[in-house]
């Protein structure tokens, strides 16, 4: 009943208003009447009371002058004899609920004291049925401070109410603000993923096309063997792109989404790749080999691909390195030039590949650097944390050992030396 009440108020607020005014009027106005010998009706008595109701119309605007009207109303009214009681001050009672709605403490305290100055001398002068003067003082004190002590209540409860609302609507936002992040970040990933396989493979087929295309005049035969293994590299590009794109259509965490995820065990096979291209790479291992966590391993494999492809794209050499150095807790991985004319994509400009060497590492937990060398070419540092799962595989697995060659790096003719 009280919700339906409160609906269609919010529906015909005027109505309602209108409404109680007009109770609030015939409650009041039958209490001017004086008593005495005979009950008589104070007939101007009924102007005072529309006075004081129609006051009560600005009580949301101007509560403070709605107070004192409605009290100097009520004073004049139980000076001539009315009957001094709630009914006659419940003008006085809505406009002191109103006022301690929407003044401060302070004004309110100044009212209610206001309201008592006026109306005491009244209430107790004007006492035609000789009630003692105690008793008139503790009915007005009790009159004045019921509206203040229900309004502080209700403030209070709204107070409340409105903390409660901004913070739901604040956790509701925070929670929409993670999603966002979150399907940035996985957008993120998935356009470094994409652009590590595209141009990994996009640029050693373009440098296995120009070999065979060069060679093809004086070594046919040799040219020929450069585009069977060029068949090769734009498959596996198709297989990861399929691969990478597949990710979009799971619902797993991306760690198992991207079950088998390459690592530093593949160097072989990517040293053999870059052979095909005329770029031989020297790998070297300092410290004991430690096994990496699947996110770490993942990271340190895409960082050496892409210095690699930097080198093969923008370098006139023939010579790469790559440095694998075991401490207790970081891996240090160094993949550097000979020299010669490098010009690697600026991040700002339209290459993402140290942007996205770099967005590796820290994702990793490490940091990366890249700059030219003192004595010439071009390097790229990477520190990664070894952080070592329990389900990390043994010391004796001989492919997590890169120190072992394994069965594809015996014979692979771009490798010199794999300590």
């Amino acid at each position: 009943m009280v919700i339906q009440l409160r609906r269609y108020a919010d529906r015909f607020p005027r109505l309602v208003e209108a409404a109680s005014v007009l109770l609030i009027y015939a409650a009041t106005s039958n209490q001017y009447r004086r008593t005495g010998g005979t009950d008589t009706m104070w007939w101007p008595g009924f102007a005072l009371a529309a006075i004081a109701c129609t006051c009560l119309l600005a009580r949301r605007r101007r509560p403070g002058t709605v107070v004192l009207l409605t009290t100097l109303t009520t004073a004049a009214a139980d000076a001539q004899g009315s009957n001094f009681g709630p009914l006659l001050l419940l003008p006085v009672i809505v406009a002191l609920y109103e006022l301690t709605l929407q003044a401060s403490q302070r004004t309110v305290r100044t009212h209610c004291l206001v309201v008592a100055v006026i109306l005491l001398p009244t209430a107790l002068l004007g006492n035609p049925e000789g009630d003692p003067w105690p008793n008139k003082a503790v009915s007005l004190a009790f009159w004045i401070l019921l509206p203040v002590l229900h309004g502080s209540a209700v403030r209070g409860r709204r107070a409340y109410l409105d903390t409660v609302r901004a913070r739901a609507e604040g956790a509701e936002r925070t929670r929409y603000e993670e999603a966002q992040r979150r399907v940035t970040e996985e957008r993120i990933r998935i356009a470094r993923e994409l652009h590590d396989v595209v141009a990994h493979h996009m640029a050693l087929a373009n440098a296995q096309a120009g070999t065979a295309a060069h060679l093809f005049s004086t070594r046919p035969a040799q040219a020929g063997r450069i585009l069977t293994e060029l068949t090769g590299t734009t498959t596996a590009a198709l297989r990861e792109l399929e691969a990478t794109v597949g990710l979009l259509r799971q619902s797993e965490s991306a760690e198992e989404s991207l079950h088998p995820a390459p690592g530093l065990e593949g160097l072989p096979d990517l040293v053999a790749a870059f052979a095909a291209a005329a770029l031989n790479i020297t790998i070297t291992v300092d410290g004991p080999v430690r096994p990496l966590a699947a996110g770490v391993d993942l990271s340190a494999f895409r960082i050496v691909q892409e210095a690699l492809t930097n080198v093969a794209k923008h370098a006139a050499v023939n010579n790469a390195h790559v440095h694998l150095a075991y401490a207790q807790e970081q891996l240090t991985i160094t993949v550097s030039d000979d020299g010669g004319p490098i010009t690697f994509p600026r991040p700002t400009g339209g290459g993402f590949g140290l942007i996205g060497m770099r967005e590796r590492a820290e994702s990793a937990g490490g940091r990366l650097r890249a700059g030219r060398r003192p004595e010439g070419g071009f390097a790229v540092t990477a520190e990664l944390p070894i952080s070592v799962r329990p389900e990390s595989r043994s010391h004796d697995d001989p492919h997590t050992d890169c120190r072992r060659p394994g069965p594809a790096a015996s014979h692979l003719p771009g490798v010199d030396r794999l300590v």
